[in-house]
């Protein structure tokens, strides 16, 4: 019987460190070896990030952009272990951070670990190949809980870069991240984001291709949290033992091997 996969946690005080610890306590082909959070916190059974990635084969973050990216820094100087990020909410800055460290270890990084979401762009970046900017415009819609500090979530821009890719532009030249006053008619092929933020709304996103007859909307709604924490098992599986390199769930799910 092969070993368990070996599974150290970042901010596992939070609210999916928390999920992420509940999922991984029930598969048999894990075992979690660390359990860190941010310097000074207190917390039983909780060890140094250090001594954490010492004993992990995977690490898995649910953060912030700025720990992820000083975690991944971290491993790579010491060359491992991989690594499973679900932060959201990059700059260019940060994004090259990560790139760089996946020179020397391997990264799973998504927007979202959910399969019926990653599901939806691939559907989304094909709708917007059919459905040209003189036939449609795109709006997307997100909702999340009142928690969320980003904006939009990493998902809405996941989608958006898979409605770009689509039409074959950089979503940086199209998208119109918000209206407020008098901003005249809608620019053509412009990729428009709304966001609502509330309650407890674990994740719902909508993308909606709007021609002067119809109107086309695909859409997704996450019930709990769980999903995005079997994702990122599903990705920590995968990851293990991979050539460096950045990666995402498309990688995960064999996506981008069709």
């Amino acid at each position: 019987m092969p070993q368990p996969l070996k599974i150290a946690i970042a901010g596992v005080l939070g609210r999916m460190g928390r999920q992420m610890a509940e999922t991984i306590a029930a598969d048999s082909r894990l075992e979690l070896v660390a359990r860190f959070h941010r310097p000074g916190s207190a917390g039983e059974g909780l060890v140094e990030r250090d001594e954490a990635l010492a004993l992990a084969d995977v690490a898995i973050d649910f953060t912030t952009p700025a720990a992820s990216v000083e975690l991944a820094t971290a491993c790579a100087a010491r060359g491992g272990p991989a690594l499973v990020i679900g932060s959201t909410g990059f700059s260019a800055g940060e994004l090259a951070a990560i790139a760089e460290a996946a020179r020397k270890i391997a990264i799973v990084r998504s927007g979202s670990y959910s399969l019926g979401l990653n599901m939806l762009t691939g559907l989304v970046e094909q709708a917007a190949r059919a459905l040209g900017p003189d036939d449609c415009d795109i709006e997307i819609l997100e909702a999340h809980h009142r928690f969320k500090v980003d904006a939009p979530s990493g998902t809405a821009l996941m989608l958006g870069e898979a409605a770009a890719r689509g039409r074959g532009v950089r979503l940086d030249d199209v998208a119109k991240r918000a209206r407020d006053g008098f901003v005249g008619p809608r620019g053509a092929g412009e990729i428009g984001f709304a966001v609502l933020r509330g309650g407890s709304i674990v994740g719902e996103h909508s993308v909606s291709f709007l021609a002067e007859s119809e109107a086309l909307t695909l859409s997704h709604a996450a019930g709990d949290r769980s999903m995005f924490a079997r994702g990122a098992v599903a990705a920590a599986l995968w990851v293990a033992g991979r050539s460096p390199g950045e990666y995402d769930m498309h990688d995960v799910l064999g996506f981008a091997d069709s």
